[in-house]
């Protein structure tokens, strides 16, 4: 059973996910967040790589409330049996509060990186829905900051800076899952 929910937020391209796989096969349960919208994309008949992932993703918390995409991440927690899940992508409050509704401890890891740096890896990664130029960059940071991410940023419980090397990063973040885990 599921007792304890690790949040990890920051702006696109700070490096949430490279952070978080080595945990993956280490046997921690991982919820991506944008992979929840995917999903929700592909039942409305919408490519999940059309690019619109950001606009289908505030559609959604537009018709369904600031809180849906953590309410069908519980859906998937609920068929877990962990100790620890780790969600990816939380992008505002509401979600913080929706998953501190269901459980006794849930702490937010926030994932740091400048915007040079976030663009370029943006850039360098070309997924479809990336920016392809800093207007494009600024315009999605701001969609994700107009949600609320950056209130999540701001208030979370430890900050990893991102800037040099990932293995530095990756051992921060695996120091503190030992710790909530062993808390």
């Amino acid at each position: 059973m599921v007792r304890k929910i690790i949040c990890v937020s920051g702006m696109p391209g700070a490096g949430k996910t490279s952070i978080i796989e080595p945990l993956k096969s280490k046997g921690i349960p991982v919820i991506v967040m944008g992979d929840i919208i995917r999903e929700e994309a592909a039942k409305q008949g919408i490519e999940p790589l059309s690019g619109n992932l950001g606009k289908i993703m505030v559609e959604l918390r537009k018709n369904y409330g600031p809180s849906v995409v953590a309410k069908l991440c519980l859906e998937k927690i609920a068929l877990m049996n962990a100790e620890v899940v780790i969600i990816d992508g939380v992008r505002s409050l509401d979600e913080i509060e929706e998953y501190k509704r269901s459980f006794d401890k849930v702490l937010v890891v926030a994932i740091h990186a400048s915007p040079a740096t976030r663009f370029k890896r943006l850039y360098s990664r070309n997924r479809q829905d990336d920016p392809k130029s800093w207007s494009e960059f600024i315009e999605r940071d701001f969609r994700e900051l107009n949600i609320g991410l950056g209130n999540v940023i701001s208030l979370a419980d430890y900050m990893i800076v991102n800037e040099d090397s990932i293995e530095e990063s990756r051992g921060k973040f695996e120091c503190i899952v030992k710790v909530i885990s062993n808390d």
